[in-house]
């Protein structure tokens, strides 16, 4: 495998070629992609495996003792030399993988990691990983709460930047379509709530979309986003709560924001659920009633979408204006610009031109523009 055939000032270390990829790890190459499309890129992005027995035996000697073995990844001849190098991890453990892909640090000026899932609790647990991120410049963590624990152990490196999503792929705009869907839910749910859901569905013929299997391996990554984009588009109501709410023992006291709070207000789906309380959630959400207020294992669903539909103004605006700051907040362009930012780089013009479509189209959904606006009452069927 070779890189560097083309003049491009970026190489990014991607996870797109795994054998068998779960669902955490498509918004990375969806912010992979978008990098691509606004920036000069060569992908390196190896065949591997992740569950041979050669990983996990890697894998565990990297906890408990300083080496690093190679866990199965195909060796990358690196021709060219780079401005920039990123690496989107999803925890610590991925930096195995990346550590074995090749001759990546000598080949570019600057190097980038992007820790998707770190929790503070777990960073001595990861010190032989934390060891490999002494080859970054910058390290830039989804998790607020964790800056300050790693960087005692890497120094001032630590940067936090939420996550985003692909806002044009997620707006509904400039045609909505009919929110079909009532109420959606996937991933981590309160048994307590999804049953009270279920009985809205039973007794009021809601139309209730939730997981009804566990998946752990998506079949193709772009496509999976696609669909997942086009449903939220079509839903009403978004249950979104922070990442591990249900799991103290892992998380702590710490509070994060996860993915679906970026991707709901993109889609304009009105989000009901835990608002994570921690210091940054009122300063990325910057705007009047982004959500709902719903407890974690509240029965009380079904009255919160009844109040909320006796309304139809309040959600109109409360879309309207979750997708419009979407637009001007929260797309992948501006989590690159900030990474960019933080080394001295410049955004290229062809990413001022996706700014430029996104402002333009933020403006056509303030102005409401095709927007469509019928009222539903639940009940109403």
């Amino acid at each position: 495998m070779q890189t560097g055939q083309k003049t491009s000032r970026v190489l990014i270390f991607s996870q797109r070629n795994l054998t068998s990829i779960q669902p955490f790890l498509c918004p990375h190459v969806e912010f992979e992609d978008v990098i691509a499309q606004v920036d000069d890129v060569d992908m390196l992005a190896p065949r591997f495996n992740p569950n041979t027995r050669r990983q996990r035996i890697a894998k565990q000697l990297a906890y408990h003792t300083p080496l690093r073995l190679n866990p199965g990844i195909e060796s990358t001849s690196i021709g060219a030399k780079y401005d920039l190098f990123l690496a989107i991890c999803g925890n610590p453990t991925d930096l195995l993988r990346v550590h074995a892909a090749g001759d990546w640090r000598s080949k570019c000026r600057m190097a980038v990691c992007l820790i998707d899932e770190m929790w503070a609790r777990q960073i001595n647990h990861y010190k032989n990983y934390i060891r490999m991120l002494a080859e970054f410049d910058l390290v830039v963590l989804y998790y607020s709460m964790s800056i300050e624990p790693l960087n005692q152990h890497i120094g001032n490196k630590g940067l936090f930047m939420p996550p985003g999503v692909d806002t044009l792929r997620f707006c509904p705009w400039p045609d909505p379509p009919q929110r079909a869907i009532d109420v959606y839910s996937i991933g981590r749910r309160s048994a307590v709530t999804h049953h009270a859901l279920l009985g809205m569905a039973k007794e009021e013929d809601i139309f209730y979309v939730h997981d009804s299997t566990s998946a752990d391996r998506v079949l193709v990554p772009t496509e999976h986003r696609v669909l997942f984009a086009n449903l939220l588009k079509r839903s009403r109501y978004f249950i979104v709560n922070p990442g591990l709410i249900d799991q103290p023992a892992a998380r702590g006291n710490q509070i994060e924001i996860g993915n679906r709070y970026f991707e709901g207000a993109a889609a304009g789906a009105i989000m009901i659920g835990v608002r994570p309380n921690n210091d940054v959630f009122e300063k990325v959400f910057n705007w009047p009633e982004p959500m709902i207020d719903l407890p974690w294992d509240s029965s009380a669903v079904a009255d919160v979408i009844r109040e909320c539909d006796r309304d139809s103004e309040r959600q109109e605006t409360i879309r309207r204006r979750n997708v419009e700051q979407a637009l001007l907040q929260h797309d992948w362009l501006y989590r690159w610009e900030t990474v960019l930012n933080a080394l001295g780089m410049d955004l290229l013009p062809k990413a001022q031109a996706r700014k430029q479509r996104l402002h333009s189209l933020a403006e056509m959904v303030r102005k409401g523009v095709s927007s469509y606006s019928a009222p539903y009452i639940v009940g109403a069927k």
